[in-house]
């Protein structure tokens, strides 16, 4: 996949799509980790085709960096699981026809326990999606609600009342491998801008120099830490807590080097004209045209960046408590 990412930049490649990251990045190599032979041979040809569109089902009105709050619900009723609950935030949801969910299915056990991870059809009745309209205008967020929702018995990923290691492992991959993949994006983002600082005659300013610096030196950085990450994929290893530190790197890093796309453009930024991005959740394309709306629509999905997979408050939490070994966050009273 780094191979290919790195070609498909190369060669100006729009890529990062909803199938990229939800479908190949976090399902597929978490199939590959849990899945049964049977649930590999079935699904990952159809991932990698992209006949079945994935989405997430994680976050809910109530559990959100607090994951295992979870309310929705999975009852088995003879060969189907009933699913009943809400999720939100759920990216692509418009454009999925799959969902992977975390639901309930033993109330009484602990809270990490008792959750099943789910792999639901959503052409089905009982699956509402909504979409959630951002300050942007777009509406790449999403509400789904499940009213007696069913699948089958076995489209469990992992064991029953199990799926809380499931669920960390694909965490893993979606903070973890963006780290190999993104610095190549991020690269060939960088390179826009320097081409744009020179287009207005910002590459005078002393200061805008020294930030472009700053950026370039933090995107080498990444490349570093991508390519420890990947060594740990191929040498069999699952994501650790270490994938909190690529995660709270590239998207604090992103927020820094979009911003510093709005500031170059000055005013002109403040009424964006031109093409805005294809595709909302990263970066825009390789070779996307320097328009003021391409900027200004990264630097809001920069911010957003901070806050999905894990807000950046989690993973300082994350580092310091699992990796640093530091005392628990007291929890507010």
């Amino acid at each position: 996949q780094v191979i290919l990412a790195e070609e498909f930049a190369r060669a100006g490649v729009p890529t990062g799509g909803p199938n990229d990251v939800f479908g190949i990045q976090m399902l597929g190599n978490t199939l590959l980790l849990w899945g049964t032979e049977e649930q590999k041979r079935h699904y990952l040809p159809r991932i990698l085709s992209g006949d079945d569109r994935w989405c997430q089902g994680y976050s809910e009105p109530n559990a959100g960096s607090d994951l295992a709050n979870l309310g929705c619900k999975a009852v088995l009723d003879g060969d189907e699981w009933v699913i009943n609950g809400q999720k939100v935030w759920t990216s692509a949801g418009h454009l999925a026809d799959h969902i992977f969910l975390l639901t309930r299915t033993d109330a009484d056990a602990p809270k990490h326990k008792g959750i099943t991870f789910l792999l639901v059809p959503m052409d089905q009745p009982g699956i509402e999606v909504r979409p959630i309209e951002m300050l942007s205008g777009d509406s790449e967020f999403n509400e789904v609600f499940l009213t007696d929702v069913r699948c089958p018995k076995d489209a469990v990923l992992g064991e029953v009342g199990r799926g809380w290691p499931v669920a960390m492992t694909l965490l893993g991959f979606e903070r973890g491998e963006a780290g190999a993949v993104l610095p190549i994006r991020f690269g060939e983002e960088y390179g826009r801008l320097e081409a744009l600082a020179k287009q207005t005659g910002r590459n005078i300013d002393p200061l805008i120099r020294q930030r472009l610096a700053h950026c370039y030196t933090k995107v080498q950085i990444m490349r570093f830490l991508g390519m420890r990450t990947l060594t740990q994929f191929l040498q069999g290893k699952e994501p650790g807590p270490d994938a909190a530190i690529t995660k709270l790197y590239w998207s604090e890093f992103h927020k820094e080097q979009a911003m510093l796309g709005v500031d170059i453009l000055g005013a002109d930024a403040m009424v964006p004209s031109g093409r805005w991005p294809s595709n909302s959740l990263q970066v825009d394309d390789p070779g996307a045209p320097n328009d003021s709306a391409s900027w200004v629509g990264t630097m809001y999905a920069s911010l957003g960046g901070t806050i999905y997979a894990g807000t950046s408050q989690i993973q300082r939490n994350i580092i310091g408590e699992r990796i640093l070994g530091l005392p628990k966050e007291p929890s507010g009273r």
